[in-house]
């Protein structure tokens, strides 16, 4: 790894101005390893992936992500399929996938231990919907949810959200546990069908960076781990998180657990749309399918990671 693109998100997190201190030192710490790095910070959405679709094609020898959850999700969809390998730098308010990998929080402490990993091919998640006559389709690698946390997605205010990080999505979610309709849907995963009012696709072992909703799983896995809530209203939801918190929601009769390579979303009920998320990021509505891509990406990680999944 000689030479590098480092695709940095200035607005990810809540310490924009710090971070940009850290990824300053963290080009440097790479430069001192060898690694000549390009740095590129992105200035809105749709940037992180034009940028690495760039990088790939300039032939540069790895691709970095700091940022949030987001921005790994962008840079990802600029390289998979592809061989081009993805390091990660957490940089973001969750920062699932760094958490998956076993990084430091730090960005430069980070950075200081990336010369030392080595590449892993895995699969990635991947959603398929139609969207104004076109066929929509995009990569995740930890997580996609239906209904309840895209609704919040969508409704979050972004200038909070950067203030407050996660604080600002539990305080969305009280509010819009209030005044979300909890539309049912119905969920086909390899061949059963259950009606849900939220669903999340999990291939990763967290959901918002600390809560373990599915059942246990990893990123290198080719398949999901699905938990989808059928109940409705602010009385049930606050039971669910209450049970999510006591890690006790897998005893709750209406909340439902699979494990599944292909999943499809739907809904005969007229009324407003069920929106979906990826990776944290608002993605469209459905219909969808989720399925998984086998051997998608490429992506550098640490050696206690690798030997997890050998």
């Amino acid at each position: 790894m000689k030479k590098a693109v480092l695709i940095s998100n200035p607005l990810a997190g809540t310490r924009s101005g710090r971070r940009f201190r850290e990824v300053q030192e963290a080009v440097a710490v790479l430069s001192s390893a060898g690694i000549a790095v390009e740095l590129r910070a992105t200035s809105g959405p749709g940037d992180a992936r034009q940028l690495a679709r760039k990088a790939a094609k300039n032939g540069c020898d790895l691709v970095i992500a700091c940022g949030g959850d987001g921005t790994i999700n962008e840079v990802l969809n600029g390289l998979a399929p592809g061989h081009m390998p993805l390091a990660v730098l957490p940089g973001g308010t969750a920062n699932i996938v760094a958490k998956e990998l076993g990084l430091p929080r730090n960005i430069v402490k980070a950075a200081r231990q990336l010369p030392s990993w080595r590449p892993c091919r895995i699969p990635l998640g991947r959603a398929t919907w139609e969207e104004s006559g076109s066929i929509g389709q995009r990569f995740f690698i930890a997580l996609a949810g239906v209904g309840f946390d895209a609704r919040i997605i969508s409704q979050l205010d972004m200038e909070k959200k950067l203030r407050m990080g996660f604080v600002a999505y539990c305080s969305e979610a009280v509010r819009q546990v209030f005044r979300y309709s909890f539309p049912n849907f119905q969920v086909s995963l390899d061949g059963s069908t259950v009606s849900a009012t939220f669903t999340v696709i999990q291939r990763s072992r967290r959901y918002a960076g600390w809560l373990k909703l599915a059942l246990p799983h990893s990123i290198a896995e080719p398949d999901f781990s699905c938990c989808m809530f059928e109940g409705a209203g602010a009385g049930r939801y606050f039971r669910y998180a209450v049970g999510i918190l006591a890690q006790s929601h897998q005893r709750l009769p209406d909340v439902r657990f699979r494990n599944g390579r292909n999943v499809h979303c739907m809904s005969d009920q007229a009324g407003d749309p069920i929106l979906f998320e990826v990776d944290g990021e608002l993605a469209g509505r459905i219909p969808v399918t989720f399925d998984t891509a086998p051997d998608a990406l490429t992506l550098m990680a640490p050696e206690k990671f690798l030997s997890s999944i050998t």
